[in-house]
């Protein structure tokens, strides 16, 4: 069960990753690249606090991170065409 709720939480914390970046849109790439290594950060954090297994967080923030990664591919497909 605290698997789920992590993978929930780094969903939450990947969402607002999304949020940030969409109200930074003239940043340059440097800026990009370190808000993703902060949320990034964030993400793991959180898992560590609730798991307390270095192994089992990477897991999740990897599945966390493929999962919002999908979504945001599929909406770029999907959202166009709308």
């Amino acid at each position: 069960m605290k698997n789920y709720v992590v993978f929930l939480f780094q969903l939450i914390v990947w969402s607002g990753y999304t949020v940030v970046e969409w109200l930074s849109v003239d940043d340059k790439l440097l800026f990009k690249i370190l808000m993703f290594l902060i949320f990034s950060y964030l993400a793991i954090y959180v898992g560590n606090s609730i798991l307390k297994s270095n192994k089992k967080t990477i897991l999740i923030t990897g599945i966390s991170l493929f999962f919002y990664g999908a979504v945001q591919i599929l909406l770029k497909i999907v959202i166009p065409y709308s």
